[in-house]
């Protein structure tokens, strides 16, 4: 005998089948976006019924998370990579405390920097929302989107953050202004067991004169043997001085003057 379901439970049945498909595909602890739900079969009528039912909350316009879920930046930046394809991801020394290259330092862990192609910017949902932590946003194309990431796994997703050459190398672009050179240097020295070819890859692709020089300098100062395996003809240092302070020490070799402070840093 076949029972033929009333309408409306009908209804019922197929929504909270749909809404139980879509939390077993995701993660818990990320946002979900309005328009990759409706990308994804699930209408702006479907995603207010569950926020009537209560399965789902707003955290402001077009985003949402499951009730009673606790979702923090990184399951912010999970959902801007996986469900809109954007390059935003941790860089700096955000992403170098990650991998634990900076804990030695006196890390500000209420403070997060963001890297981003030009053009992109951060969702109005993502800087309203108080993630608990000063979200710090760069917009630079002095190196390709995707080069130089690597996948970093937390509880129950992962996120493209900068891998540890591309952070050291987005802590230079901000020096002078955001960035405290003896810091990078103090970064660097930590750095003794970069892949040669991956060092090669990034500074070739790099388009910051300014970076490029500041690495090798920093590098050669710090003694690490990977410079060795480095083919200096094939990366692009320009022309001309460049000057990060006023009075400082002139390093001839790589055409820079950095602070006397960090050319005397043992």
């Amino acid at each position: 005998m076949v029972y033929i379901l009333p309408y409306n439970e009908t209804m019922s049945i197929e929504i909270s089948s749909k809404i139980n498909r879509l939390l077993s595909s995701q993660p818990s602890g990320v946002v979900l976006q309005s328009n990759w739900l409706v990308a994804h079969g699930y209408s702006h009528g479907l995603q207010q019924k569950y926020r009537e039912s209560r399965w789902l909350e707003s955290i402001g316009q077009g985003a949402m998370i499951r009730t009673g879920d606790k979702v923090d930046y990184e399951g912010a930046i999970y959902s801007l990579q996986e469900q809109t394809g954007s390059t935003i991801h941790p860089g700096g020394k955000t992403a170098l405390a990650y991998l634990g290259k900076a804990h030695y330092l006196e890390m500000n862990v209420k403070t997060v920097s963001l890297f981003g192609s030009p053009g992109e910017k951060l969702p109005v949902w993502f800087e309203k929302r108080d993630w608990g932590v000063r979200v710090d946003f760069y917009q630079t194309s002095f190196l390709p989107a995707e080069l130089g990431l690597t996948k970093f796994e937390l509880k129950n997703f992962s996120i493209r953050i900068s891998g540890a050459v591309r952070d050291l190398m987005e802590c230079l672009y901000l020096c002078r202004e955001k960035q405290d050179l003896i810091e990078c240097y103090e970064l660097m020295e930590g750095l003794n067991n970069l892949r040669p070819d991956q060092v090669q890859t990034l500074l070739e692709k790099c388009r910051s004169v300014k970076v490029k020089r500041l690495f090798l300098y920093l590098a050669e100062k710090a003694g690490h043997s990977w410079l060795n395996f480095l083919n200096s003809s094939q990366i692009d240092l320009g022309s001309g001085k460049r000057s990060l302070v006023k009075g400082g020490v002139f390093i001839e070799k790589y055409q820079i003057t950095v602070p006397n402070e960090l050319e005397n840093h043992d």
